[in-house]
């Protein structure tokens, strides 16, 4: 008997690990892919890399427990398997070199800090010019927005297998065409913004009004675009456009917490409870609005 209730609740601990560990890759998965595409030059890879450091977190995190810092034991077991993959397809001295890279695995195991970087590099690679509009706007939301294939497909009214081939086909794209992983400068930034935005707008309207699954919203989805929103601006302060995408997530990102009720239904905007608006939002909003204007 004693041994029954310890191995239950063994299973019990496990469990909940494993749902854990779910929790954090989705949470963590887009800076990973993005650390790991910087890495790699590569989406496809940076993607199965991803894949298998998830696989490596399920089979050791429930005996060594989670670490303080998941997502960057994530990304430095990624970039191991990187190492592996690039030595038994016996690329190791030209790649790594290309990358620029020590060849020791522990010289180069703790990833770096530059998150948000990474971030808005695979936003611009998404969103260059030699995909096609519907392709940036389907890539952006799978890689940066962690949206899934059907998720994507149900948005754009085609079907699954439509849309899985548009991402892969967008993606081989990019490796064809050798598009570098960075955030472009000058006129080139400016020539690609506009996609960025249109693209950036998609992911917070998903987050704003979900288009699948029990939960009408998905705030984080509108966190993260307000985020990358906010990077932007600090790359082109003086773009209206910016600014003025900035203000309208800003402003409706406030009414969130008042949109539904108790059980999750809508409430109508002259029917919600304007005290549960986020006021520091709106603030934002509005000075976002004022620098639209002044620019």
């Amino acid at each position: 008997m004693p041994t029954d209730f310890v191995s239950d609740d063994s299973v019990a601990r496990s469990r909940a690990t494993h749902r854990a560990i779910e929790t954090v890759f989705r949470m963590e998965r887009a800076r990973i892919v993005a650390a790991l595409t910087r890495f790699t030059r590569s989406v496809d890879l940076a993607e199965e890399l991803a894949q298998d450091a998830l696989i490596a977190a399920l089979r050791n995190w429930p005996v060594s427990g989670i670490p303080d810092k998941p997502g960057a034991w994530l990304i430095t077991s990624a970039r191991r398997r990187a190492i592996d993959h690039f030595r038994r397809a016996k690329m190791a001295n030209g790649k790594l070199a290309l990358l620029g890279i020590d060849a020791d695995v522990e010289a180069m195991a703790e990833p770096e800090d530059g998150m948000g970087d990474d971030m808005l590099g695979l936003m611009f690679v998404s969103c260059h010019p030699v995909l096609s509009p519907d392709a940036r706007a389907a890539l952006t939301l799978r890689l940066v927005g962690g949206l899934t294939t059907e998720e994507i497909a149900r948005a754009y009214l085609v079907s699954e297998a439509a849309m899985a081939q548009r991402i892969i086909r967008a993606k081989r794209t990019l490796s064809d065409a050798c598009v570098p992983f960075e955030v472009p400068a000058g006129q080139d930034r400016a020539d690609r913004l506009s996609s960025v935005l249109e693209v950036l707008y998609l992911v917070f309207n998903e987050g704003y009004s979900a288009t699948r699954g029990d939960d009408w919203m998905r705030p984080q989805l509108c966190q993260e675009a307000m985020r990358l929103g906010r990077m932007l601006a600090l790359l082109a302060p003086n773009d209206a456009e910016v600014h003025g995408l900035i203000a309208l997530m800003e402003i409706q990102a406030s009414r969130l917490p008042a949109r539904t009720d108790a059980e999750g239904k809508p409430i109508l905007l002259l029917d919600q409870i304007r005290s549960r608006w986020d006021h520091l939002l709106i603030k934002r909003g509005l000075a976002a609005l004022a620098k639209a204007e002044a620019t």
